[in-house]
C-alpha cells in the first residue's frame, strides 16, 4: 500500500462525526475450548481473517506464532486499517483471549468477536466493551479544568 493511499485512509477515518475518532474495543475471555482448535495455527489464522471480513474490516497483514510445550499456545495478530484483531490461546487450560478494536464507523467489532465465539464454541465466555473514542475539543487541562 502506498503512503498516499494510507494517508487517504487515515484522513477518511478521522474526518467523521465532527473530526473525532470513533473507537470501539470489544475483548473477552473464552473458556472450555477444544485444545485441538487452540493449537491449530492455520485454522486460527483463517478464522481471524474471516472475522475481519464479517466485521467489514480491511485486512493489512496477519502474523502468527506457535509456542510449544506446557503453557504454550498460539498467538494471531491481524492488523486491519481500522486497528486490530488478536487471539492468544492456552490449550492446556482450554482458554483463549480475544481482542477486537476498531476506529471509525465502518467496522463492527461485535461481529468479529461473535464470529470467533461461534467458530471456537467455548463452553463459557466473558465479553467486555470500552468506548475509546476521542473527546470533542475541550479546555487545556482535560475534563478536570471544567470542574475547577
Amino acid at each position: 500500500m502506498s503512503a498516499l493511499k494510507e494517508s487517504n485512509i487515515v484522513e477518511e477515518l478521522t474526518k467523521r462525526k465532527g473530526d473525532r475518532i470513533v473507537g470501539r474495543h470489544v475483548y473477552g475471555n473464552l473458556h472450555g475450548i477444544d485444545p485441538a482448535k487452540l493449537w491449530d495455527e492455520k485454522a486460527l489464522r483463517e478464522m481471524i481473517i474471516k472475522a475481519a471480513e464479517e466485521a467489514n474490516m480491511k485486512l493489512v497483514e496477519v502474523k502468527s506464532w506457535k509456542f510449544e510445550g506446557y503453557h504454550g499456545g498460539v498467538s494471531v495478530i491481524a492488523l486491519v486499517i481500522e486497528s486490530h484483531i488478536t487471539i492468544h490461546t492456552w490449550p492446556d487450560y482450554e482458554y483463549a483471549t480475544v481482542d477486537v478494536y476498531t476506529c471509525g464507523d465502518e467496522g463492527d467489532p461485535w461481529k468479529a468477536f461473535y464470529y470467533i465465539v461461534k467458530t471456537l464454541q467455548p463452553e463459557d465466555y466473558v465479553v467486555h466493551y470500552a468506548d475509546r473514542s476521542s473527546m470533542p475539543k475541550r479546555p487545556r487541562g482535560g475534563l478536570n479544568a471544567l470542574t475547577q
